[in-house]
């Protein structure tokens, strides 16, 4: 069995900033073998294109209050998207039992994404910049998430919009230690101190992964704290569950957010899952732990 994609990506500046710190990336990861010299009749000669066999999505917000943030949004972007490409050995991790390689070879492409970042920016004389970083991996119907900073990735399931990062910021530490409620921290100062980033003056990023199982007719929301800030998880829920495409969500959910105030850039990504269609490849085998459902 196999599962249509429907996904679609948007970013805005918002009402009050000059300039658009946030990126995002969503791509198509496709086997393909090239055909160069064969015994075989000629017709057969070029480009023979194979499944695709997963997805990636990142959204990446550069640190406003730091030089060069949009610049380090875009190293991040680049950097994922060329060792996904050329580094990553990603045909060699189809199967659940690779699950633990993939997870490392996920964290080793943040860290190239902090030593570009540091390299830029000794070279251009922004040695504050930083950027967050939320990464989702889709090998169907496992999703890995990868995050660092205060951007978000959401699951909508059976009406319910389900936060499945953890913000790096000071206001959640003080939730976790108590000191906060989270609608304190929600209105609190420190919501805009970061503990993590990919910074070329920060220390090396320390990257929460996530493993989840999907369902067809799950619906991801990966999106920069422009929006998270304005929209809660009831809004959220409201504008995902709409049987709607995922382009008119992901629009619907950024005007939602200017709306609501837009001071910040506002990035969201939305991938709509479903429904399933007959498929020749093999279902994936049982036994790897993921985050319980919904």
């Amino acid at each position: 069995m196999a599962v249509v994609f429907d996904c679609f990506g948007l970013t805005d500046r918002g009402r009050v900033r000059s300039r658009n710190e946030d990126q995002f990336l969503i791509a198509d990861l496709d086997k393909t073998l090239r055909v160069r010299s064969t015994s075989i009749p000629e017709k057969v000669y070029g480009t023979l294109g194979g499944r695709e066999h997963g997805k990636l999505f990142l959204v990446a917000d550069g640190l406003g209050g730091q030089a060069g943030g949009d610049i380090a949004s875009s190293v991040v972007v680049g950097t994922v998207a060329r060792y996904v490409l050329h580094t990553m050995p990603w045909f060699f991790c189809l199967s659940e039992a690779g699950g633990d390689d993939l997870e490392q070879q996920l964290r080793a492409a943040l860290h190239a994404c902090r030593k570009e970042v540091r390299v830029v920016a000794e070279a251009s004389g922004l040695t504050e910049m930083g950027t967050t970083l939320t990464l989702g991996y889709l090998l169907w119907p496992r999703l890995y998430v990868v995050h660092v900073g205060d951007s978000r990735a959401y699951l909508y399931r059976g009406g319910e919009a389900r936060q499945l990062t953890t913000d790096h910021t000071v206001a959640q530490q003080m939730v976790e230690k108590g000191l906060l409620t989270p609608d304190e921290a929600a209105e609190s100062p420190w919501g805009h101190a970061l503990l993590r980033c990919v910074g070329a003056d920060s220390p090396e990023p320390v990257a929460d992964v996530l493993k989840v199982r999907l369902r067809p007719g799950d619906v991801i929301l990966f999106c920069t704290d422009g929006l998270s800030k304005y929209l809660d998880p009831a809004a959220i829920a409201a504008a995902l569950s709409k049987v709607e495409s995922a382009e008119v969500t992901a629009r619907a959910l950024v005007a939602a957010a200017i709306d609501a105030g837009g001071r910040d850039n506002v990035t969201a990504v939305v991938v709509r899952t479903g429904p399933v269609v007959s498929s020749s490849a093999p279902t994936p085998a049982e036994g790897t732990a993921f985050l319980p459902p919904v």
